[in-house]
């Protein structure tokens, strides 16, 4: 599908979180750690969003669909979900696999997370790693001494790890996730890749300093809508981060890919992101991280 504005037809998108919803009836439940009930949508933080897709009863068509639509070539989903599982392998061209550890409201087991992610590794062939601090209870601070078996296993097998950053969205204390954790990180672990998910705000300034001090630091831009992407980003992306920023989204959890797309439309066309700057920012940076051929 053409795309509208100054965003290049071009361009094969990589979109580093993205996944699947089957259209199931929604119950409402609480986490230990977490205050406040949800909606029955199964999400810690859909207060915060206007509008949560619908499942649908055909999720991976409905997700294939979806990436079509804008020209997104692969996606990157978590093995926790046997669809994501069964999509991977019926479409391996389009979808790609990163282990998430530390699952929402239970303990953190360290053997058994760097355990899953040797197996998965040679099993299903995955890309990546991906972490979320202030979900198990309790929390697993960026630079705790539970994380690090993570990050060594990581460098080990030449895995990224996606970490959370900064105020989380579930209502759960944020100390695990402030972005000066990573500069212990980044300092004890010169050879890993890491990812700050979820915008780092409000540390956002913060973050940009350390990117330019660590090499293997970079940001993507999901669970954010494009027209709420921090200024403190794009100004890097602008500059000296063009290698550094990638494109997240987060269908279906919270946004469609028709929002995220029409408001990078509106991105290029007031041109807050320069014109060559779309490609490593939709494209190659992802690739380059998680070890794909070019588009």
């Amino acid at each position: 599908m053409p795309r509208p504005g100054g965003i290049p037809d071009s361009i094969p998108v990589v979109d580093t979180m993205i996944g699947f919803v089957a259209a199931v009836p929604g119950v409402d439940r609480e986490l230990p750690q977490v205050r406040g009930a949800m909606r029955g949508t199964g999400h810690s933080a859909d207060y915060m969003f206007r509008e949560i897709p619908a499942g649908a009863d055909a999720p991976v068509a409905a997700t294939l669909g979806a990436m079509d639509r804008h020209g997104v070539d692969v996606g990157l989903i978590s093995t926790s979900s046997p669809v994501a599982l069964a999509a991977a392998a019926a479409h391996p061209d389009r979808f790609v696999l990163e282990t998430h550890v530390g699952t929402m409201g239970e303990p953190f087991d360290i053997v058994g997370a760097v355990s899953r992610i040797r197996d998965e590794h040679d099993e299903f062939g995955t890309r990546a790693v991906s972490m979320f601090p202030v979900g198990p209870v309790p929390s697993v601070p960026v630079d705790s001494a539970a994380a690090y078996p993570i990050y060594a296993t990581c460098v080990e097998l030449g895995l990224p790890c996606f970490v959370n950053a900064g105020v989380p969205g579930p209502r759960v204390p944020m100390a695990a996730q402030h972005v000066e954790r990573f500069d212990q990180v980044c300092y004890d672990f010169p050879e890993l890749t890491v990812v700050m998910r979820h915008g780092t705000e409000p540390w956002t300034d913060l973050a940009v300093k350390l990117m330019l001090k660590w090499p293997g630091l970079h940001v993507s831009t999901s669970a954010f809508a494009p027209k709420h992407y921090p200024a403190a980003v794009l100004d890097y992306l602008n500059t000296r981060g063009a290698q550094k920023v990638m494109y997240g989204g987060y269908f279906p959890m919270a946004l469609t890919l028709d929002r995220i797309f029409a408001e990078l439309d509106g991105l290029a066309t007031a041109g807050r992101i320069r014109p060559d700057r779309w490609e490593s920012f939709l494209s190659g940076n992802a690739r380059r991280i998680l070890g794909l051929k070019d588009g």
